[in-house]
């Protein structure tokens, strides 16, 4: 039960700096409510395993920190669905057209809106939206949502199942901004993305 609950403990901690990127040993036992030596000791695990880095960073005050971040083999550990996504490939390059690629994703995202559209009727913006949360969250995308200052929504992503293709093929990022605009009903603007240096996916959905 022991090693049950550290495996737990050590998931939580990847999960933790996916979803709010560098953190300190102080930080995190905050988040946890488990003491910094408790935090350590899984540290060393997981900086042993390959899976977290830790930057020594000034502070304005006191000692240097180290701050402990996810590396590229963590990312692996993360949801991915392209097998999904290839399945898709494959079926909309069977479609002969001068711009295969962009009919690809074109195809994709319609597929994409039929399957999901129904999901959307006659709910309110905030329904809307809540419900392509939980859409995303089934495939993988980490989500988490909530209301700015001006009475928007914030949408961000943590996870991107397809980061890899979609680094290489901009029209990815580009049908899902064109689904989520289809799909809510609403003036969606990408404020932020993964494949384009960000350290998520972020969309200002506006009311």
């Amino acid at each position: 039960m022991h090693k049950e609950n550290d495996t737990s403990t050590r998931k939580v901690l990847l999960t933790l700096m996916k979803t709010k990127g560098s953190l300190s040993v102080n930080e995190m036992a905050k988040e946890l409510g488990i003491t910094e030596m408790a935090i350590r000791r899984h540290l060393n695990t997981l900086e042993r395993d390959g899976l977290i880095e830790a930057k020594l960073t000034r502070q304005a005050m006191g000692r240097p920190t180290h701050f402990y971040s996810l590396t590229l083999l963590a990312d692996d550990l993360f949801p991915k669905n392209y097998h999904h996504l290839t399945l898709d490939l494959l079926g909309e390059l069977e479609l002969e057209g001068v711009n295969r690629i962009e009919k690809l994703f074109e195809g994709r995202k319609q597929k994409l809106l039929e399957k999901y559209g129904g999901r959307m009727e006659g709910k309110n913006l905030v329904d809307r939206v809540a419900e392509l949360a939980e859409i995303q969250n089934a495939n993988g995308y980490m989500v988490q949502w909530e209301h700015d200052v001006e009475g928007h929504y914030v949408f961000t992503e943590f996870n991107c199942p397809i980061a890899q293709v979609a680094k290489q093929y901009n029209a990815a990022c580009r049908c899902e901004l064109t689904l989520f605009k289809k799909l809510l009903g609403a003036e969606v603007e990408c404020t932020e993305c993964l494949t384009k240096g960000g350290n998520k996916c972020t969309y200002l959905i506006k009311a």
